[in-house]
């Protein structure tokens, strides 16, 4: 596991945390970026952070590990057309 110590923690940037105004998950590494994906799904489901929060996070550390984008299932682009018929 990668270490973090609270020194360098300190020294990260904003932008280095999936949750910025926060300071939290940082994803500053593939390691850290993992640990914040499983960090806000246990975080959600005792509900200290929000769905919203969680799926900013997931973002932010599938960017990290250069995952692609998860298509949005409720997109309207997705909804079969019926006036096509």
């Amino acid at each position: 596991m990668a270490k973090l110590s609270s020194k360098t923690r300190n020294k990260l940037p904003a932008s280095s945390f999936a949750l910025p105004e926060k300071r939290a998950f940082p994803v500053n590494d593939k390691v850290h970026a993992r640990l914040a994906k499983s960090g806000a799904s246990r975080a959600k489901n005792v509900g200290n952070i929000t769905a919203a929060e969680e799926a900013r996070i997931d973002a932010k550390a599938d960017k990290m590990l250069g995952k692609p984008k998860k298509a949005n299932p409720n997109h309207e682009a997705h909804a079969y057309d019926w006036r096509k018929r």
